[in-house]
């Protein structure tokens, strides 16, 4: 989570729920727009009706209705311009009355607006934090942020249960607008995780720049919430032993794994082009953890039509060519390949 490329940032935590707002240049024109089309009906049903209306000098002509219209829809009423006959008393009552109201709506809208919009978002919060378990958190919406976000919905994990965590409030905003619950803050801060309900939470991704940031929110985390999986990544290879020593369940060393990537290239360009198909969720070859069924019990890696990688047994993982594997037996788990399609 670095800084912007204008400075620092001011921090304003909070949540941030997904929402599409109107810009507030729009907001005020589309009021006055609205107050204007009240004005000029006004005017209009009282030139229309002028022989009903009596002004102390005589005669009611198109200026005198607009002065009317205005002290009418102001509520300010000076009387000097009354409606003598019932038909403009009818009209008055029936049409200028709830004109009246409207515009008085329009003016003292925005100061209403921001009340209710407040109070509204208030209510959400409050049964956001109430309602929120078993989600994933996010912290830092970089570019490693936004990729981690992809796999998780390639995977089939849905937006309303993945929150955003970032300093920048235009990171955030940017969240927001895909569909995403993002909190504006340091995510190394114990405040901003528990805005994040990250006690409840099903997993913890770290996408920090930095590595000390990502070592000081890997412990913020773990000091909060002692069993949940957190995935870290870091820049260096020699801070990785520090990462899970401060309580990281799976470091991922991005400078070394693109360095290995891009030495392999060189001899062998389509492993690397297996690879990164394996990697991208949601098309081509994916890779999968799961259980072992029921009917699987008993038979050997080779014998499944999900192509095995891997077998994690008693907490201990062994390859696929390992001959301690035997045969499958109960509550193994096992990583496999297989088609996006199957």
């Amino acid at each position: 989570m670095a800084e912007p490329e204008n400075g620092p940032v001011t921090e304003h935590t909070g949540v941030r729920f997904a929402h599409v707002e109107a810009t507030p240049a729009r907001q005020v024109t589309r009021r006055l727009l609205f107050a204007l089309f009240v004005f000029v009906l006004t005017v209009l049903l009282v030139y229309v009706d002028r022989d009903g209306y009596r002004d102390v000098d005589g005669s009611v002509d198109l200026l005198d209705s607009a002065y009317y219209a205005t002290v009418t829809l102001s509520t300010t009423g000076y009387g000097d311009i009354t409606p003598v006959t019932d038909q403009a008393r009818l009209v008055n009552f029936l049409v200028i009355t709830p004109l009246r109201v409207l515009f008085l709506i329009v003016l003292i809208g925005t100061t209403l607006e921001a009340l209710t919009a407040r109070s509204r978002e208030e209510f959400r919060i409050r049964r956001w934090r109430s309602q929120v378990r078993q989600h994933v958190i996010v912290c830092g919406y970089g570019t490693k942020g936004r990729s981690a976000i992809r796999s998780l919905q390639a995977n089939g994990t849905p937006l309303e249960k993945i929150v955003v965590v970032d300093p920048d409030p235009r990171a955030v905003d940017e969240a927001n607008a895909v569909g995403l619950t993002g909190i504006v803050g340091d995510a190394g801060r114990t405040e901003v995780l528990r805005r994040a309900a990250v006690e409840r939470a099903r997993s913890v991704i770290v996408a920090a720049n930095r590595d000390d940031a990502s070592v000081l929110i890997t412990l913020t985390v773990r000091q909060l919430n002692p069993s949940v999986p957190i995935t870290t990544s870091v820049r260096e290879e020699e801070n990785a032993n520090l990462l899970r020593q401060s309580g990281a369940d799976t470091v991922i060393t991005t400078s070394a794994t693109s360095g290995r990537l891009l030495g392999l290239s060189t001899d062998a360009p389509r492993v690397v082009a297996v690879v990164e198909d394996l990697v991208t969720g949601g098309q081509g070859l994916d890779l999968h953890q799961r259980t072992v069924t029921a009917d699987e019990v008993g038979l050997g890696p080779r014998q499944l039509r999900d192509i095995v990688l891997s077998v994690t047994r008693s907490g201990r993982t062994l390859r696929f060519d390992d001959p301690l594997i035997g045969t499958l037996q109960p509550e193994d788990v096992l990583v496999v390949v297989r088609s996006h399609q199957s």
